[in-house]
């Protein structure tokens, strides 16, 4: 299943994207009615509801009628996306985790996963305008995998690992490299407002399969920069989700950014590296997932 967050009249509700387009499950339930069962309205809802929630809205979705109401039939071109998760209690981000982007900016393989950390500020939509910190002159684009969490996880075996995730999204890690690299700290080149673009397709994870077997690239004005294939991940998505729920108790809803392959600016010589400008379009696409893209902007 793919899901959405739209904007209904300034609320962010759930969509379910299919064939004939984008679901409004808020206004098909007004319509239809959800029956007896508790049909969850928002993404958040559906995530933290686990395997029940999604039946729920698969049942639903099922007792539709073939001939549906059209005002509940979104077009792409008049949706209004928000992050396809809302409000994740963490964002967790790993550095360096692809070979050939550790290898393009001379750094050492790492023997442990690096973990930095968002908030949910950085969150924004497909489709959403980002500004560009007036703190900065380097904003790089980062194309990544991302995974939500379904269940509660802590102290998961790797063999266990994917159990535990409700599904996949695409994400770019946009950053500020001046602010990143200023002190040893990432945090303050990748926390800015908007630098977490989400969406805007949440796959849940039976339609994904290995999460380790996609296709992963990145466009600037319809010039491809990165193409990969998350194969390369030096720690694959088991053992991210594994060590990570060995420190900290993992969450329904909480989203892991899990590392961008070879192709940023930063990689490039420094006479060759031309960064992020107002106007700038970037579309990040994941095989299976879809396409996230967003405007660049002048910061107000």
């Amino acid at each position: 299943m793919k899901l959405v967050t739209i904007d209904n009249n300034g609320k962010w509700t759930l969509g379910v994207r299919t064939d004939r387009g984008i679901l409004d499950i808020s206004k098909a339930a007004e319509v239809y009615g959800a029956g007896e069962a508790s049909l969850p309205l928002d993404v958040m809802a559906v995530i933290q509801g686990g395997a029940s929630s999604l039946d729920s809205l698969q049942s639903f979705l099922t007792s539709l009628p073939t001939d549906l109401e059209p005002s509940i039939l979104r077009n792409e071109e008049e949706v209004i996306y928000g992050p396809c998760v809302t409000n994740p209690q963490k964002l967790i981000c790993v550095g360096l985790n692809y070979r050939r982007h550790a290898e393009e900016t001379n750094s050492p393989i790492p023997e442990y996963p690096i973990l930095f950390n968002k908030f949910n500020n950085a969150l924004s939509g497909h489709q959403a305008s980002i500004s560009i910190p007036n703190a900065t002159n380097k904003l790089d684009y980062e194309a990544e995998l991302a995974i939500v969490i379904g269940r509660r996880a802590k102290n998961v075996a790797k063999e266990e690992a994917l159990n535990y995730v409700f599904g996949y999204t695409t994400v770019n890690d946009l950053s500020a490299r001046d602010l990143q690299l200023r002190t040893p700290q990432w945090l303050l080149g990748k926390s800015c407002d908007g630098f977490a673009p989400l969406g805007p397709n949440l796959v849940t994870a039976d339609e994904v399969g290995d999460p380790n077997q996609l296709v992963i690239q990145s466009y600037v004005n319809g010039e491809i920069r990165q193409n990969s294939n998350t194969a390369d991940m030096i720690f694959a998505c088991d053992e991210i989700v594994s060590y990570i729920s060995q420190h900290m108790t993992l969450e329904p809803g909480d989203v892991i950014l899990t590392g961008t392959p070879e192709g940023v600016v930063l990689g490039l010589p420094a006479d060759q590296q031309v960064y992020l400008k107002p106007g700038d379009e970037v579309s990040i696409y994941i095989e299976k997932i879809g396409t996230l893209t967003n405007r660049i902007i002048a910061d107000a």
